[in-house]
């Protein structure tokens, strides 16, 4: 049996499917780093994190994106995959704030139990032409 979080807390199988592990991503609410399962207090996620992207791959350009798969509500999930922020074209040596913001960012406000909220890292192919949903 996993004891990978990202299993064990059903974000692998309801957000993502399996993958490989490429580059690391530190997510900073507040000076705190958050780590998978950690819960957060609302007033801690007022202000977009920072992000630290790590690998060997400073000329990679990434994608961030955080989704609340448990929107409006664990229970009834309607809009899962909620998105709360989008950031392309993050080159590798950089955080977010060097990349492109497509969606800004919304904080958490979970109106009934407690959410999972996902981010996601992806490196890109190319620089490209994203558009908001």
């Amino acid at each position: 049996m996993s004891r990978d979080p990202l299993v064990v807390g059903n974000v692998v199988g309801d957000v993502l499917d399996p993958f490989h592990k490429t580059a690391s991503l530190r997510v900073i609410y507040n000076n705190k780093e958050v780590t998978n399962g950690c819960e957060l207090k609302p007033s801690m996620v007022m202000h977009e994190p920072i992000i630290d992207i790590g690998g060997h791959e400073s000329r990679a350009l990434y994608t961030i994106v955080m989704v609340d798969p448990d929107s409006p509500s664990p229970s009834n999930p309607t809009k899962r995959e909620y998105l709360h922020w989008m950031v392309t074209d993050i080159p590798g040596s950089k955080d977010a704030s060097f990349g492109n913001e497509i969606v800004s960012y919304e904080n958490p406000q979970p109106t009934a139990g407690i959410h999972r909220f996902v981010f996601v890292l992806f490196k890109q192919t190319v620089r490209q032409t994203v558009y908001a949903p």
